[in-house]
């Protein structure tokens, strides 16, 4: 079935490559980002010129997560045009790498402001539309530091990736009875294919971030044993097709999660124990009847 699916973050990396995903598997595809007719025109066209190519219902939308005005905005496009809005992908974030203490609470808030509160923003935009219709797909995508390996130096791009996955838990419950399904996809690292790492942020405090110089080369070093442990054939568009499979599937039959790792960093161990135990604890508190049907037949 065709769905109406906004993707946020579209500009680049996972983002660009689900849009184009999805299109291509036959959704109508909304893909948001910031500053269309300005720095992200080039992105914007070529997405363009990619739906037309193929003959693909594909198109940007302006849409800036740190501004509600901004998603209601892109929502409202959205339903004016199609009258619906069916999916909604959370994917847009940005990375930040140093020393946690060379982090300033306001850069910090930041790191929160895009992760975490755009995608509630995007949420309050989306939702009223997607629970009058009784159906729906809420898809975040989150990342492997939730709940397996990953080094230091990714403090608050870790922390805003776990708060944000315990929403969508927290939030799967309260939408099921709207008929609105979640899942959540979980990317582990990938060294090549995105610009994830090459535009992390840093801090501005280059005194403190200068204290940790006993540190100096570690995440290069990180980064050549992750790139070694790096099969050939790991491509960040192996998240983008199952980000497609899973809004292609029929309602009820969605995973609620699915983990994509290449190098075996143990998220995908620690969330079927994880996973379990939510399952479980859901039924000794009497609100099993809020997970979903894909959920309880596991």
């Amino acid at each position: 079935m065709n769905s109406v699916v906004l993707v946020t973050g579209a500009s680049t990396g996972i983002g660009n490559l689900t849009a184009k995903a999805l299109a291509a598997a036959g959704h109508t595809v909304y893909a948001s980002m910031r500053d269309i007719k300005g720095r992200n025109a080039p992105q914007a066209r070529a997405l363009v010129d990619f739906a037309f190519a193929h003959g693909y219902s594909l198109r940007p939308v302006e849409l800036d997560v740190l501004s509600q005005e901004s998603a209601d905005a892109a929502v409202k496009a959205i339903l004016d045009e199609q009258g619906r809005l069916d999916t909604v992908v959370h994917n847009a974030g940005h990375l930040v790498v140093g020393a946690m203490e060379a982090f300033s609470p306001e850069e910090i808030s930041k790191v929160f402001d895009t992760n975490v509160l755009g995608a509630q923003r995007v949420n309050r935009a989306a939702l009223p539309a997607m629970r009058n219709s009784n159906s729906g797909l809420m898809l975040w995508v989150s990342s492997s530091t939730v709940r397996g390996g990953f080094p230091p130096f990714m403090g608050p791009y870790a922390a805003a990736k776990a708060a944000m996955d315990s929403i969508a838990v927290t939030m799967s419950y309260e939408l099921t009875r709207f008929g609105i399904e979640t899942s959540i996809v979980v990317p582990g690292a990938f060294t090549r294919g995105t610009a994830h790492f090459p535009n992390a942020g840093k801090p501005a405090d280059e005194t403190t971030a200068a204290a940790y110089s006993r540190y100096n080369g570690l995440m290069d070093q990180v980064g050549a044993r992750l790139s070694a442990l790096m099969p050939d054939d790991a491509d960040p568009q192996a998240v983008a097709e199952d980000i497609a499979r899973i809004v292609s599937l029929p309602a009820g039959t969605r995973p609620f999660r699915s983990v994509i790792d290449f190098i075996g960093d143990g998220a995908a161990e620690v969330t079927e124990v994880a996973e379990q135990v939510r399952r479980d604890f859901a039924k000794r508190i009497g609100i099993d009847d809020l997970l979903q049907v894909s959920e309880r037949a596991a």
